[in-house]
């Protein structure tokens, strides 16, 4: 049913021209759904429009034309208290988790931060960090360290936690593993679907390797040439 999924309708996005760039189109008439606890792969070449797809999927950008739906509604069309409840909900987790962790600050006060946004109090934040740390398997020393300190394998768990934080039903997931080694891919692929059994969250997984895509999706289309052709 589409009142209870995230569906992209005819979505369609062209930069026009300006003073030093020629127009471009970077995709049309794409349309797909993603529903609780599913995945939807998106494949395709470098430079086909993967992620800017994604944002848009996830309100940080505009289409062009077309809409995307939540819970039948056009982000188009929703007021601001459904916007709010948009942003919160659907998620996006990017390629690099460097760029999701401030460098100058520990990774205990970056997650405190959080909580304070979402109205934790303060007295709970402990309790809720460890709980963060059991779901994606980090060690509390975590905590005192700062970005750098940290591999890329845990700062992409610490990336996933900070958003489960947010209790959200969607999350947009941008190439998550390309930078990591293959032991570490396994890793974070087998935690993203016990994180998907547990809390019945949907998933678009971007990503240009089809072993990734098979192995995570339940259904998934090739981008290409700026159309999508659903294989499955």
């Amino acid at each position: 049913m589409f009142s209870i999924s995230l569906r992209a309708d005819r979505l369609s996005k062209t930069y026009e021209a300006g003073l030093l760039s020629t127009g471009k189109c970077i995709f049309r008439e794409v349309s797909f759904e993603i529903r609780s606890g599913k995945t939807f792969g998106l494949m395709g070449s470098s430079g086909e429009g993967k992620s800017t797809l994604g944002r848009v999927v996830a309100g940080l950008e505009k289409a062009t034309t077309g809409s995307v739906y939540y819970k039948g509604t056009p982000l188009t069309l929703m007021k601001k208290n459904e916007k709010i409840a948009f942003r919160r909900k659907v998620q996006i987790m990017f390629q690099d988790p460097t760029d999701a962790f401030n460098p100058r600050k520990k990774i205990g006060h970056a997650i405190s931060e959080v909580l304070a946004l979402l109205g934790v109090p303060e007295a709970r934040h402990s309790s809720k960090t460890e709980e963060m740390l059991i779901t994606t398997g980090l060690p509390k020393e975590v905590l005192s360290r700062y970005p750098s300190q940290i591999s890329g394998g845990q700062l992409q768990r610490l990336a996933l936690s900070r958003i489960l934080l947010l209790d959200p039903e969607y999350i947009v997931l941008d190439e998550p593993t390309s930078a990591l080694d293959v032991s570490v891919q396994a890793q974070i692929l087998h935690m993203l679907k016990e994180v998907q059994t547990e809390r019945n969250t949907g998933y678009l997984l971007i990503s240009h390797d089809e072993i990734v895509i098979r192995f995570m999706s339940d259904s998934y289309g090739v981008l290409e040439n700026g159309q999508l052709k659903i294989i499955e």
